[in-house]
């Protein structure tokens, strides 16, 4: 299965993503992994792995992690994280593990591009006996600056509809789905450094800018730029994770 045409901009744009992403810290692991009972060395999938952004903290955290991501600028980043052998070419869709394989699947900001049934039955099929599935969606705070509210009405009269993100909650598809066990969620919330030009990192991160004309993309996120540079930003702004989680029943 091909890639949605605007999942396919992350490529020319896997330098700004991993600059302008936020890390995960240590307490969203440690909550994921609590709550999938999930013990030292587990076994785990990171889906749709990026840069590596979730990868990173995985591993620190000291689980066995292997990270499937279907473009080549994004495993590229990856390299330095894993093993060659552990980075893997592939889609949630047709993930190249054998059945029983792994004791959990981690997705970070990326479960909305996928054919959610087919994934899920994929998903299902990789994870062992009561196995878990982690979809993180990752929220910042910009409530504290004076630009929120300019630059996110920017950013949502520029994002077009979205089949699967504006279709329906993975929650769902999870729940019409047999094998798993009812949907929860748990929240973490930390900060981090409030950068500016990392925050126009992030912003040129999205999907729907990379897919801009480079002219009018150019032009685009100057304006942003302006705006953060002479607003209001404080030191630190909250990053909240949502986990989304159910097991194989």
């Amino acid at each position: 299965m091909g890639l949605h045409p605007l999942a396919s901009q992350f490529d020319s744009v896997a330098d700004v993503y991993e600059r302008g992403r936020p890390d995960y810290a240590q307490a969203v692991v440690g909550a994921l992994a609590a709550e999938l009972d999930l013990e030292p060395r587990a076994r785990v999938l990171d889906l749709a792995a990026g840069t590596g952004k979730l990868t990173r903290a995985l591993a620190a955290f000291g689980l066995d992690v292997v990270a499937i991501e279907p473009q080549a600028a994004m495993r590229d980043r990856l390299a330095g994280i894993l093993d060659s052998g552990r980075v893997l070419e592939g889609v949630a869709e047709s993930i190249p593990l054998g059945d029983d394989s792994v004791d959990a699947v981690t997705v970070a900001d990326g479960f909305h591009w996928f054919d959610q049934p087919k994934a899920l039955e994929e998903i299902h099929r990789v994870l062992r006996p009561r196995g878990g599935l982690a979809v993180l969606t990752t929220v910042p705070d910009w409530t504290g600056t004076s630009w929120a509210h300019d630059v996110g009405t920017m950013m949502q009269d520029l994002r077009p509809e979205h089949p699967f993100f504006d279709g329906t909650p993975w929650q769902d598809t999870v729940r019409s789905a047999k094998g798993w066990t009812e949907p929860r969620e748990v929240r973490v919330t930390t900060s981090q450094p409030a950068d500016p030009s990392r925050i126009v990192d992030y912003v040129a991160s999205m999907s729907f800018v990379a897919a801009l004309p480079e002219d009018e993309r150019r032009e685009w996120l100057e304006k942003v730029a302006r705006l953060i540079e002479a607003g209001e930003t404080p030191s630190e702004l909250p990053i909240h994770v949502v986990i989304g989680l159910t097991t194989v029943a």
